[in-house]
């Protein structure tokens, strides 16, 4: 094959990076040219489409399960049976894709690591590009770190204890700006995911497993089949059998929550099964429904759990839908981060944790994710106790659970109300995350939680939520209404409160004004962002 032509390769607009040249090479730039001409005007055609729908729910205040597509609900059909490594996936594990966590989640005992580029990944192209040469480094097992702060090393256990990478690219809405073709930024889920697959295909199949992916943000079917065709063209284009790829897509939005088994219908040859997360799903539910009235307004974020009616409605169809068609159904995420110097914290913590994963485990999930090594034990417990030396419980069909379209959207069945504490909480936590991220950090321990985007999201839109609405509080005994004043306010106090918590040389080398600012814009302007990821971009150095 000769080399392409300069015209026909994505465009690097960025400083130099060390050993970039292994991912960015002339091939692996012309396949990503490549997507970008193919996918990038259906990805633009489906990103309007969004824009349409919302408009459709704003007027409407309703979503129902598609009548166009009812014979694909009522159809006979299954998705490809899962490959020897997915097969087991009881516990997941998730994380950037730095040196030390690349190391730390393959060798944590879990059976799968999500290496995420997406909300646990602040995108600046370091992260990019050094993200992308640590997992190609781990499949050639020359990623032995040091860690220079502590002096401790860092190695990869045998092979065959490694966790199984099942990698996820950015969502459908982010550009990379350091990447252009014919002088536009590629979408990044395109670089992320070419880069990927193109340096790792053959790589992975020849160690016994394949280019495994979750599919972020997914908003309908018709997006899901945009990654099928996108699958399709890549497995011809670098010579791998059809099928050999897998993908497991989160339903972390409330019009995908509509469309599973289409979703799953879409990807059948590649489909590997479905995820319930909660933070990105609750996210979507005030964006779409921001403006239903009362009864679509969310309480604190944290009373919001998975036993939700509405969340129970969600999870149990996902279970139902992906046994039905022979796919795993993931569970969602247990953030808590143990402490060092806390024994009666972490009690208390493992058994919420404990708690949680049991109820997954008996309500027929397949598997569940962790956010620190030390969950992973815990985690595992609950689902050997019930799948024993089964793989998985895709057996369990789960034939008694009936969702009806209004359960998934009924969130005044949530017997609790906004409180002051949980607008100062969101205030707190979307300053320190988004100071974080502005900083190149994507996974961020807060308040004894690894918190990423998805946290950011739901407590910017919890915000704006609760001030168009007019929430009332009580504080201090006295009724406090959500307005735009008291949320700067509480912002200036938090802002005061870091300074003297930190000290003034960390503040002024951190971005916590920048930060502060950017929280206060997208939770008060009018006009509500559709990703807080967008205008924060613009900010990102690097």
């Amino acid at each position: 094959m000769s080399a392409p032509a300069p015209s026909s390769l994505a465009i690097v607009d960025a400083e130099p990076l060390p050993r970039q040249d292994e991912v960015l090479t002339e091939a692996a730039l012309a396949f990503v040219a490549e997507l970008h001409r193919r996918f990038t005007p259906r990805r633009d055609e489906l990103l309007a489409r969004r824009g349409e729908r919302r408009a459709e729910i704003a007027r409407t205040s309703h979503l129902d399960f598609l009548p166009d597509t009812a014979q694909v609900r009522e159809g006979e059909w299954k998705v490809a049976p899962a490959p020897a490594a997915l097969n087991d996936r009881r516990v997941e594990i998730t994380g950037p894709t730095d040196r030390k966590m690349t190391v730390n989640a393959l060798n944590s005992g879990a059976k799968v690591w999500l290496a995420d580029f997406e909300d646990a990944s602040a995108p600046t192209w370091e992260n990019v590009v050094t993200g992308q040469l640590n997992l190609i480094d781990a499949y050639e097992r020359r990623i032995d770190f040091t860690d220079p702060r502590t002096g401790k090393s860092y190695a990869l256990k045998p092979t065959e204890q490694l966790a199984t990478v099942v990698m996820r690219p950015r969502g459908w809405h982010l550009e990379e700006r350091h990447l252009q073709v014919e002088g536009r930024p590629v979408p990044g889920a395109l670089v992320d995911f070419g880069l990927y697959f193109f340096h790792n295909a053959k790589r992975l199949i020849e160690l016994g497993k394949g280019p495994y992916f979750y599919l972020p943000k997914t908003e309908s079917h018709l997006e899901a089949r945009l990654w099928n065709e996108i699958f399709v063209f890549s497995q011809d284009y670098v010579g791998i059998p059809q099928g050999t790829v897998r993908a497991t897509v989160l339903i972390e939005t409330i019009t995908a929550a509509y469309e599973m088994e289409e979703i799953l219908y879409e990807l059948r040859d590649h489909a590997a099964g479905l995820n319930a997360g909660r933070w990105d799903y609750l996210f979507s539910i005030v964006k779409n429904f921001r403006d239903g009235g009362e009864k679509f307004v969310l309480p604190d974020r944290n009373a919001v759990t998975m036993t939700a009616p509405f969340m129970r409605a969600y999870t149990e169809l996902l279970v139902r839908t992906c046994h039905k068609r022979g796919a795993h159904a993931i569970g969602g995420m247990a953030a808590f981060i143990p402490s060092r110097k806390d024994a009666e914290v972490n009690r208390i913590a493992f058994e919420k944790v404990k708690a949680d994963k049991d109820r997954e485990a008996g309500d027929g999930f397949d598997g569940s994710w962790v956010a620190h090594p030390d969950l992973v034990p815990i985690a595992m417990a609950s689902f050997d106790a019930v799948l024993g030396e089964k793989p998985n419980q895709k057996d369990r069909l789960r034939e008694d659970v009936s969702v009806a379209p209004g359960e998934l959207i009924a969130i005044d069945s949530l017997d609790a109300r906004p409180t002051y504490e949980g607008l100062r909480n969101a205030v707190q936590v979307g300053i320190r995350y988004i100071e974080a991220w502005l900083r190149g950090l994507g996974a961020v321990g807060i308040f004894g939680l690894m918190e990423d985007a998805a946290t950011a999201e739901i407590s910017r839109s919890q915000i704006w939520q609760w001030i168009n609405a007019g929430v009332v509080f009580e504080h201090d005994g006295e009724p406090v209404t959500a307005t735009a004043d008291l949320t700067r306010e509480i912002a200036a106090g938090e802002l005061t409160a870091i300074r003297a918590e930190i000290g003034e040389e960390a503040f002024a080398a951190g971005k916590w004004q920048q930060a502060h600012d950017l929280l206060l814009q997208v939770s008060l302007d009018a006009d509500y962002a559709d990703f807080l990821t967008l205008p924060a971009y613009d900010q990102l150095v690097g």
